[in-house]
């Protein structure tokens, strides 16, 4: 048999496959999380992303994002969610984590 899309099905499943060598390591692998018991997606979250993405790419926004700016802007967002992000800063700044505490008795106080 003739596949006329046969050279264009090899490259595509060339290409395909050189990403996922090139990107294995921060690729998920879903089966695994769900095994383990761990969350796959949140949709809530996904279309959260999704609107972020959209609405910065937008060409009638007035500030538009770069991919790198905006993959920065979801890293920080999701750190920040998922409470990882001050303890990281901590680290960083050890100075923050005093300022954190102080902060938090004059919330009780008030």
């Amino acid at each position: 048999m003739d596949y006329p899309n046969l050279g264009k099905f090899a490259r595509a499943a060339h290409e395909f496959a050189v990403y996922i060598a090139s990107n294995a390591g921060s690729l998920i692998n879903y089966g695994e999380r769900f095994r383990s018991g761990e969350r796959i997606s949140l949709c809530l979250a996904e279309s959260t992303v999704n609107a972020i993405i959209s609405k910065r790419f937008a060409k009638r926004q007035q500030m538009q994002w770069t991919k790198r700016g905006a993959h920065l802007l979801l890293q920080t967002r999701t750190r920040t969610l998922d409470g990882t992000l001050r303890p990281m800063f901590e680290r960083w700044y050890p100075g923050l984590a005093n300022d954190h505490r102080e902060g938090a008795a004059h919330a009780v106080a008030a």
